[in-house]
């Protein structure tokens, strides 16, 4: 089955009330004595490009000044606000105000798993297939640099290392997929990992 049709028909719809799996930073780390108890609701846009030379995924350099996550590759997106009608709306919200990739360029698909991080946010990530034609401006202070990764790279279970390191006190296990220089690692790469299991385990 070819891309667009796994994304179409494994996907979970924008209005199902609960993951059909939670996912998190905890998979590999069965041993974790500080994992958060309360968790910070927020949603990011996994964007796919659809070049005509191979479909990418879009992701951000956060800035080094930004508190949250500062230096790091991750997707767009943030919080959820009070006034956001979903985690759709606030996915676009975040993508429109962090890189100005205008909404008439996405196509959303889906969600998949809700992400649990150690930093205590729950992230809802949705998958929006994007035409090419966009131009981007981003703002300064949250995004330092935007690229792409080819999708053959990202979901060829070879690039999902499994590395570990030290975070508060205690060795921790994570997904890194590094891409010609850029180190996709951490929940980012924990959500990529999961998307693959979705679709094609």
């Amino acid at each position: 089955m070819e891309l667009e049709s796994l994304l179409r028909t494994r996907l979970d719809p924008f209005d199902t009330p609960a993951p059909t799996r939670m996912r998190g930073d905890a998979d590999l780390n069965a041993e974790w004595p500080d994992r958060p108890t309360t968790f910070r609701p927020a949603a990011v846009l996994a964007p796919i490009v659809r070049r005509p030379e191979g479909w990418t995924m879009l992701f951000t350099q956060r800035a080094e000044e930004t508190p949250a996550h500062p230096g790091q590759v991750s997707f767009p997106g943030g919080r959820v606000h009070a006034d956001d009608a979903s985690a759709l709306e606030t996915a676009l919200r975040e993508t429109r105000e962090e890189i100005g990739l205008d909404a008439r360029f996405i196509e959303p698909i889906g969600a998949w798993d809700q992400y649990e991080t150690g930093t205590g946010f729950r992230i809802t990530p949705i998958v929006g297939l994007v035409e090419p034609g966009f131009s981007l401006t981003l703002d300064p202070r949250e995004v330092a640099d935007v690229f792409e990764a080819p999708l053959s790279f990202l979901f060829d279970p070879a690039n999902h290392e499994r590395r570990e390191g030290e975070w508060r006190g205690y060795k921790r296990a994570y997904y890194a997929m590094p891409y010609e220089g850029r180190f996709i690692w951490g929940a980012t790469a924990g959500m990529i990992r999961a998307l693959w299991e979705r679709l094609y385990k």
